[in-house]
């Protein structure tokens, strides 16, 4: 099994949830390596990431561990059977790997749902707006680092036209909706571009106006992630010291009710055209 010398979120999640499933069994590192014919150093390895794992090998383990689905092992021997090099690692010397590891979930994404308070979707974002955001940021960014910022954004819309695009639902509060950044034509033009997103097949866009009240985390942005199973989503929450990512059973469970529940609180997606398309008359 080949050392990794810097562990990619994917590779990380696949020795989280072998860790996972060996620990539900209450079978410690020590029994572990004596059913599997292996030592604890090389598990711990795994489930820390830093060694690579072939998929026959996960299938062998899991069925060690007695796991009950085939359809989790299964997307877990195809995440050890993965060699793709993403468009992201090209970026890895000049971004952050919080960046780095959204847009790989975004590659292996089945479905995306989110809520947007204050900024349009990362994915539905133009050039100008997303220069415009950036350049918002403290300390200020160089010329340099805006680019780049501004070129990997743009990049990561492309998955929304492969060939097997997620599907994605995005829920946009109308404080997002008037906010200016870039100035009154910079932001005609987002919400023009967020119009004809709506457009698209694999798109949902729905508005939360202020008149809706209250719902569920309101003070913060959540962008979740289906995997190709259900224990395999990933929510990314972003603050002002960074984003951050939570993969816990129980905290998924409450962030699917929380954006349950503030999906019912938005507008339908044809009243969403017609009430964001008022904003864009008055911006």
């Amino acid at each position: 099994m080949p050392s990794r010398k810097a562990p990619t979120s994917r590779q990380r999640r696949l020795g989280t949830e072998l860790r996972r499933i060996r620990e539900r069994t209450g079978m410690s590192l020590t029994a572990a390596a004596e059913l599997l014919g292996t030592d604890r150093t090389t598990i711990s390895n795994v489930e820390s990431g830093r060694f690579g794992v072939s998929a026959e090998r996960v299938r062998t383990w899991v069925g060690t561990y007695r796991c009950p689905d085939p359809a989790y092992i299964e997307a877990l021997a195809g995440m050890a059977a993965e060699r793709t090099h993403g468009w992201w690692e090209d970026y890895r010397s000049n971004m952050a790997a919080a960046a780095l590891d959204l847009a790989e979930l975004e590659h292996h994404a089945v479905a995306i749902r989110s809520v947007q308070i204050m900024y349009m979707p990362g994915l539905l974002q133009t050039e100008d707006y997303a220069r415009a955001v950036f350049a918002e940021t403290v300390p200020a960014p160089s010329p340099a680092r805006q680019r780049r910022q501004v070129s990997f954004r743009l990049r990561r819309r492309d998955v929304l036209d492969r060939d097997d695009p997620p599907m994605c639902t995005f829920l946009v509060h109308e404080a997002a909706l008037r906010m200016t950044y870039g100035g009154s034509s910079v932001a005609r033009g987002q919400i023009d571009y967020l119009l004809k997103a709506s457009d698209r097949d694999n798109v949902i866009v729905r508005a939360i106006p202020f008149a809706a009240g209250g719902f569920p985390h309101a003070s913060s942005s959540a962008y979740y992630v289906h995997g190709s199973v259900r224990q395999l989503d990933t929510v990314q929450t972003d603050t002002v010291m960074g984003s951050g990512f939570d993969d816990a059973e129980a905290n998924l469970e409450n962030w699917r009710v929380a954006l349950d529940r503030t999906e019912e609180k938005a507008l339908d997606p044809e009243s969403s055209r017609d009430f964001i398309r008022k904003i864009a008359d008055q911006v």
